[in-house]
């Protein structure tokens, strides 16, 4: 008995022990798990920390808009989906929206192969190699029947993937009628057979600024409420973010 009553004396001396380092870790909130996560992997700069719905388990988004997930000690990482069962919604995938939201406004449009459809009200970026299966596809199948909006191309060949590309890139940036040409190159298949040679120095901003804005792979769709979405989506999404606030 008394071995007993010992035991249960010690479990809850524990278990208010835990709790008072539960409530501390929560009072002093996430600057201790960045602290902690920092010391452990010191080449990884962390951006944010914050909690989530899942009691000590924090959300720790590091340089490269990468998303992990940890104790307070940083001693477990978990990468992944965080899903709310009960709302069937990824928060991982909310975060992620919010970290690839951008200011449409600050686009240096002037660097971009304008299309104007309709009454143009509504706005869309578009980063897009010429020799990238997935833009040709965007252009074929995706955006022809979309309408009342202001299309920007911005010509981001991926030299690592496409050799070819950049040369492409310049010779649809050289021709008298860019998106003449740059339609039907994308749309039509027709050849390209201008010159390359002038200044091209716009596309040497254009791909600074997809580095800067963290645009890995095309195509990259920006919608004016700065919001970025990867790959060739189906018409009916392009629709739905064109009006999204």
């Amino acid at each position: 008995m008394k071995t007993t009553v010992k035991a249960l004396a010690l479990a809850a001396s524990l278990l208010l022990s835990m709790t008072a380092c539960n409530a501390n870790a929560t009072s002093t909130g996430t600057e201790q798990v960045k602290k902690a996560f920092t010391t452990r992997f010191p080449n990884r700069q962390v951006l944010s920390v914050s909690e989530t719905p899942v009691q000590g388990i924090y959300e720790v988004v590091v340089k490269g808009k990468q998303i992990v997930y940890t104790d307070a000690s940083a001693k477990y990482l978990f990468v992944g989906d965080l899903i709310d069962a009960d709302a069937k919604t990824s928060l991982t995938e909310k975060t992620m929206a919010d970290l690839n939201r951008l200011d449409f406004n600050k686009l240096p449009l002037k660097y971009a192969i304008k299309e104007v459809r309709g009454n143009g009200a509504r706005k869309l970026a578009v980063f897009t190699d010429p020799d990238c299966p997935y833009c040709k596809q965007l252009e074929r199948e995706s955006l022809p029947d979309i309408t009342n909006v202001t299309i920007y191309t911005f010509l981001y060949p991926l030299a690592q993937l496409h050799p070819d590309a950049p040369r492409k890139a310049r010779q649809i940036w050289c021709s008298k009628d860019r998106l003449k040409t740059w339609t039907a190159f994308m749309r039509d298949g027709q050849e390209l057979t201008g010159t390359d040679k002038c200044d091209t120095s716009a596309l040497d901003k254009i791909e600074a600024m997809g580095d800067e804005l963290g645009i890995t792979g095309t195509p990259g769709l920006i919608f004016a409420n700065g919001r970025l979405v990867p790959g060739a989506i189906a018409k009916e999404d392009i629709e739905k973010l064109l009006d999204a606030k």
